[in-house]
């Protein structure tokens, strides 16, 4: 089985379809979140900081980071969020930029093998960021689209999907290293965008085998309960392939989706994460099942 393997100087984790899902935690990202923009503008990342530590402590596998704002300095800002956040937890990052410069900026300080958000069908963004992705032995997330836009014909996606991979094998970097974005359309708008989507990750999965993500809350832009609507569009999209998303962590129902689809897909052996995680501790003054057994085994031996 195709597994992509990302890490940071002390953690590595596994991407696969024998894998529990990753879940790539979206919140450090100035796009629409004006307070974030100017702070981040100003070199104030102390909400960067603690979005960090919340994600983390959410449950988030990897972050992505990403310092998109106008007319600030991009790949200073990128370079020094990586090594922030590098230094205040182990997971693994995704570096996300649309300025090839800004990408190399966070890669040439990051220590691990980190993912490259993103590069595209289009034949100057294949011919910028492949090179990079070589260079500094990381992987990188493939968007299927190109220089036509965004194709409503789930088959077009898939070859432009198909194209990538190929493209990123001449430059010597392996299918295991492209992560596929199939591109989730908001279904309130086009409302087969699902059907489109899992389409295009059953053929991934089938026929290109490789790994998968997204940006998950793309599916619900506009929707009211858009937390429901991303929980059942990921339990959907894991059962068809997919295995990873961006998204947020600290949306409960998300995340009890995301971990209760490991434990029908058998990825959670024993269900022990669902366990530690969902398990109640016994009321006070009561003790559990194993430790009353404990207690009367050692009161017969003392008998």
């Amino acid at each position: 089985m195709t597994v992509t393997v990302v890490s940071s100087a002390t953690k590595e984790v596994r991407i696969g379809f024998d894998q529990p899902f990753c879940v790539i935690g979206e919140r450090i990202n100035p796009t629409g979140r004006k307070i974030l923009a100017a702070e981040m503008k100003e070199g104030d990342y102390s909400r960067v900081e603690a979005d960090a530590l919340a994600q983390v402590a959410a449950g988030a596998h990897m972050l992505d980071i990403n310092a998109g704002i106008p007319l600030a300095d991009e790949p200073a800002i990128l370079a020094d969020c990586v090594k922030l956040v590098q230094s205040l937890t182990d997971v693994p990052l995704s570096i996300d930029s649309s300025i090839v410069a800004a990408l190399e900026s966070g890669l040439s300080v990051y220590q691990g093998k980190p993912l490259v958000n993103s590069v595209t069908g289009e034949e100057e963004r294949l011919e910028q960021v492949l090179p990079l992705v070589k260079k500094y032995n990381a992987a990188v997330v493939a968007i299927s689209n190109d220089e036509t836009g965004i194709s409503e014909d789930p088959d077009v996606r898939f070859a432009v999907a198909r194209k990538i991979v190929a493209r990123a094998a001449d430059h010597g970097i392996p299918a295991e290293d492209v992560v596929v974005d199939p591109l989730v359309m908001p279904i309130g708008a086009l409302n087969n965008a699902g059907r489109q989507v899992m389409h295009i990750l059953h053929r991934l999965r089938d026929e290109l085998k490789v790994n998968s993500t997204c940006g998950a809350s793309n599916v619900s832009f506009g929707l009211p309960n858009r937390n429901g609507l991303n929980a059942a569009f990921l339990t959907m999209a894991m059962g068809a392939g997919m295995t990873s998303a961006i998204t947020s962590p600290l949306h409960v129902e998300v995340m009890q989706a995301i971990m209760g689809a490991d434990v029908m897909m058998g990825h959670d052996p024993d269900c022990l994460r669902w366990i530690a995680r969902f398990r109640e501790p016994p009321a006070e003054g009561q003790v559990s099942a194993r430790e009353g057994r404990r207690r009367g085994r050692r009161r017969a031996g003392n008998g």
